[in-house]
Formats: structure tokens, C-alpha cells, sequence
């Protein structure tokens, strides 16, 4: 079920007291027992644009040294999905062996989910903040941009796919040279719940000093 809109609380304003802790035990079992949902299985409805905007604000809340908002957020729905998919196919259309199958997949890869949230980080080099934290800021960003969405109630799964990795694809999506994609976040409603999978074994990688 999903939650109403007005469920999301308004973030404090600058010089407000915030939460230092605020014990949830509902905050705890989502973060156990989540599972991201695999991109064939999210089905309409999507969140709304006003739903996405909020999750939006909610995963601009991560630890950022600096203050410098090393991220930005370009959002895909409707048919700008088919839009940045035939910008993307015509990326690879005269690259060696690509075929009409690889560009009809091309077309489709943003409409697989019924909306998509691309989070690009704007890292660049800065006489303090080393650039590393600055991308890591924007990894946080995608994954409190999921767990938002999952407490409202939609399903998602964080991908990068090949076009994070081909300089002419990100500037097909509008990316400066030095911008990357740290994550799509693909959003729907999961039509299936998903299965657990094999997790790593978080105590073989505890150690202490």
C-alpha cells in the first residue's frame, strides 16, 4: 500500500532543531528485510511527480563534507523515457555490430520501470573536499533515494547499466565531461514480492582494532 503524500514530514528549516536519533522499530525491519525489486517486475503505478520531487528532498539529506551538493537528479517519465532512449540509440547506431535487435533494446532501456531517477554526481576538485567523499555523497543519495521510496511504498532497484560508462551516452543525457552517473533508480510498483538472495556474511568482514 502506499502511503499518502502528506505521510512525508517537512524537513526542518536551517537553525531548526533536527533529529540526532529517532527510534523506529519500522525503520529497522525495512532496512533488514528490504529487497530491491528486479527492473522487470516494477509496473505502473509509478510515484507521482510530486511523490518523486519528495523522495527527491528526502535523498538530498546525506552526508555532503562541505556543503557542496555534489549531485543533481534528472527524472525520466512518461515519454522522456523514449525520448533519452532514442537519444541513446542513435549514440551506438553506427557502431560496429550493432544491430536492429541492440537498438531496439537501447530504445527501451529507460521504459523497462514506469519512472526512473538518474542521480549524477557533480564532483569536481575542490581545495578541501577531496573528490572521492564528493562521489561517495552521491552514492548515499541513491540509496536514501530507495529506501524513500520503498517506505512510501513503491518497489525500485539501483542500477548504472553502460551508458554510466560511455562518455557519449552521458552527454547524450545532458552530462558535463566531468559529470558521471552514480545510479538510475528505477521505481514502480513490484508486481511480484521479491526473493531473498544470497547475501555476504557481514561477520566475516567485521574486525576490530
Amino acid at each position: 500500500m502506499v502511503l499518502p503524500l502528506s505521510t512525508i514530514p517537512a524537513a526542518p528549516l536551517e537553525g531548526e532543531a533536527a533529529n540526532a536519533t529517532l527510534e523506529s522499530a519500522e525503520t529497522l525491519q525495512l532496512l533488514t528485510r528490504r529487497r530491491s525489486s528486479k527492473v522487470m517486475n516494477l509496473i505502473e503505478p509509478a510515484p507521482t511527480s510530486a511523490e518523486i520531487d519528495a523522495l527527491i528532498g528526502i535523498a538530498a539529506r546525506v552526508p555532503d563534507h562541505g556543503k557542496l551538493g555534489p549531485w543533481r537528479f534528472v527524472v525520466f517519465e512518461g515519454d522522456a523515457r523514449a525520448r533519452a532512449g532514442e537519444a541513446l540509440a542513435q549514440v551506438i547506431a553506427h557502431d560496429p555490430g550493432v544491430d536492429e535487435a541492440r537498438l531496439a533494446h537501447t530504445r527501451a532501456l529507460l521504459q523497462r520501470a514506469p519512472a526512473c531517477v538518474m542521480v549524477v554526481s557533480t564532483a569536481a576538485p575542490h581545495a578541501k573536499i577531496p573528490e572521492w567523499e564528493q562521489q561517495l555523497s552521491a552514492g548515499a543519495a541513491c540509496f536514501s533515494l530507495l529506501i524513500a521510496a520503498h517506505a512510501l511504498g513503491y518497489g525500485g532497484c539501483w542500477l548504472t547499466e553502460w551508458i554510466a560508462y560511455d562518455a557519449r551516452a552521458r552527454a547524450a543525457l545532458g552530462l558535463t565531461e566531468h559529470e558521471r552517473i552514480a545510479g538510475i533508480i528505477y521505481l514502480g510498483t513490484p508486481k511480484e514480492a521479491p526473493i531473498e538472495r544470497v547475501r555476504a556474511d557481514a561477520g566475516s568482514r567485521i574486525s576490530r582494532f
